[in-house]
């Protein structure tokens, strides 16, 4: 194929699923002539599987996204057709907002915002290689021979690299929803010196709407008080007439037709060579590994407003047709089901992630970013994360400043980005609520105070909305002083009855407001009807805040010591040269792990799979010594 010059820009994204869509728009919006290049234009910000957006630790990424000044939260608030927030009934620390999507009016949202922004252009075309010249990357090319120069590029070809989607005995080459796959691109990077992995994901049927029979199953319906991803969407645009979701659950049918027919099974019978997701296992997976189990939970999910299609969540499967045919018809409310689409596995290509910085910037190439399922997560969100990420840094490379590195102490994000680089992952990572040791600080309803600040400073929150962030804070910390100085005493008009009506106990003394709102059974908003703030009612974010710091202040106070213990870790740098066979006493083990992950930081080389606490303390004293060795003062020797 005859190469020609198609034209330079600053930064090239590849790939507009969730991180491509991110990393371009959040690269174009700090000033970067942007171009986006996606194997097909009917594909931008597509969901090829669930329908939805957010969940535990997913929708607290979505809001960080956010408040960062991403896209993502903005597009779901205005193509949700369901929200929901899950865990209720415990700590907002695991509290997790939930939105089923309009899938297709959410791509063409989403396409739509790149469309209009500026310095932005999105084309189609498939990649081939890269242009790399003395360690940096200088370009791409495309199978048309279109050669593309840039300073910066950020891979996200997700499930397409060599994709491989398997049916049963059916396994053939694409990319998800029968696209056309990336073959190449995958090629060139093993030829660079990449290592890279299979994994595997999968998606369950489809079937119509008309041919479920609803009475047999539980309605799902969401919630009647507004909530949003965005803290930008007021909640006069909350939208109450939701589609409902559907539960119903597998039988001992169900589970009988899967056992019967695990020889035609792929993923044990050898086709599928890919690893899945352990916390997202197909419904075979499921009836082997959990045999005990009766039944399992099946919700029936509508695909969006102007389609018939009803998305199966939990009956994720490669099986043979006909045998999810029986699946299907083994389960309550599903008996008539008409088939619209089948599951199917979906095996994929992932750089495994040692490779990576923590700005997302691969180590072996200059320039070159990769994020999203390339990098071995699973999920639009943890995708989306990491391409805001990866466009940030691909923009601040070319304009010369530092990368942005989110700290596990102020972001899922960061948390996610960590594990990656630091520990790797053998499996589709997933990001869980577990996986942050400061969760009680990494809460859906604080992600804009954590974050707002920082994506002031690198260019994506404008002044109107940093403005509307700081008068937000101001309210919250003013209510809070307000509450410190009301004394409540037992004469207090309306307390007695308050305490009646919650259940609390009578006070014997004067206590202030803010030590009274520490019972549990005391809200805010039933307090401040005694003692109203004189400018009137906070809105719903402020009072929720208000509340929250206040109820778990003590808990949050810990959390934010223990984050203090380890900062002087964090700062420790460690040189990116540093010799570590110069380091006498390191553990064999540790010497190997620190040379493959570069840590950066010494709290960062702690956390190394492989690297103890005495490692860490002679690495610790080695560098306070400044007598460094590095790696070209050997190489010179040599």
């Amino acid at each position: 194929m005859q190469e020609f010059s198609a034209g330079h820009y600053e930064v090239i994204v590849v790939g507009a699923g969730h991180a491509g869509s991110e990393a371009a728009l959040s690269a174009a919006r700090m000033g970067c002539r942007t171009l986006l290049l996606t194997i097909s234009l009917e594909m931008v910000a597509f969901m090829p599987c669930n329908p939805s957006v957010g969940g535990p630790a997913k929708g607290v990424v979505v809001r960080e996204i956010d408040a960062l000044g991403g896209e993502m939260g903005r597009n779901i608030d205005k193509t949700y057709i369901q929200m929901r927030m899950l865990n209720t009934g415990k700590g907002p620390a695991v509290q997790a907002l939930r939105a089923q999507a309009d899938k297709h009016a959410y791509a063409t949202a989403m396409k739509q915002t790149i469309e209009a922004c500026p310095n932005l252009d999105l084309k189609q075309g498939l990649v081939d290689r890269l242009v790399v010249e003395e360690g940096q990357v200088r370009g791409v090319v495309t199978s048309t021979g279109a050669r593309y120069s840039a300073d910066a590029v950020v891979l996200t070809a997700g499930t397409s690299s060599r994709g491989q989607i398997i049916i049963g005995e059916l396994k053939y080459s694409s990319g998800p929803n029968n696209t056309l796959p990336s073959q190449k691109l995958s090629e060139h990077l093993l030829e660079l010196g990449f290592e890279l992995a299979r994994f595997k994901t999968g998606t369950p049927m489809r079937i119509h709407k008309s041919s479920i029979n609803y009475e047999a199953m539980e309605i799902q319906p969401g919630d009647s008080q507004p909530n949003h991803f965005s803290f930008l969407t007021p909640d006069a645009d909350y939208r109450p007439d939701f589609v409902p979701c559907w539960l119903t659950h597998t039988s001992q049918d169900t589970h009988e037709v899967i056992k019967a027919n695990l020889h035609r099974a792929p993923m044990f019978t050898g086709i599928v060579e890919g690893v899945g997701a352990r916390y997202c296992p197909s419904i075979e997976d499921k009836i082997v590994r959990f045999s005990d189990k009766p039944r399992h939970q099946i919700f029936v999910e509508p695909e969006g407003l102007t389609t018939d299609e009803m998305y199966i969540q939990g009956l994720s499967t490669s099986m043979p047709e006909d045998v999810q045919l029986e699946m299907l018809h083994s389960v309550a409310g599903l008996e008539n089901a008409k088939l619209m689409r089948p599951g199917y596995a979906i095996e994929y290509d992932v750089v495994i992630p040692h490779q990576l910085r923590a700005s997302l910037e691969t180590k072996l190439v200059r320039g070159l970013y990769t994020a999203g399922q390339m990098n071995g997560t699973s999920g639009y969100e943890e995708a989306a994360g990491q391409g805001l990420i990866a466009g940030i840094n691909a923009a601040r490379q070319v304009q010369g400043k530092d990368p942005l590195i989110i700290k596990r102490s102020d972001g899922y994000i960061g948390v996610m980005i960590d594990d990656l680089v630091t520990k790797g992952t053998t499996e589709p990572y997933r990001l869980l609520t577990s996986r942050a040791e400061y969760r009680l600080l990494l809460r859906h309803d604080n992600a804009d105070l954590r974050l707002t600040e920082i994506g002031h400073q690198i260019g994506l929150v404008d002044d109107q909305r940093y403005e509307t962030y700081l008068a937000k804070k101001a309210l919250v910390d003013a209510e809070i002083k307000r509450l410190k100085k009301i004394t409540l005493t037992p004469k207090t008009p309306g307390l007695e009855e308050l305490f009646e009506r919650v259940g609390s106990s009578s006070l014997l003394d004067g206590i202030s407001a803010f030590n009274l709102l520490k019972r549990p059974e005391i809200r805010y908003l039933d307090l401040v009807t005694l003692i109203p703030r004189p400018e009137g009612p906070l809105e719903r974010q402020e009072a929720e805040q208000v509340e929250i710091q206040i109820k778990y202040e003590g808990y949050i106070q810990k959390a934010i010591e223990k984050v203090e213990k380890v900062k002087a870790m964090e700062e420790k740098r460690i040189p990116e040269d540093i010799d570590y066979d110069a380091i006498l006493n390191l553990a064999n083990e540790a010497r190997d792990r620190l040379k493959l992950i570069q840590p950066t930081t010494l709290a960062q080389a702690s956390r190394v799979s492989g690297v103890n606490p005495a490692d860490i303390a002679i690495l610790s004293v080695y560098i306070q010594q400044g007598k460094i060795a590095r790696l070209q003062d050997r190489q010179g020797q040599d």
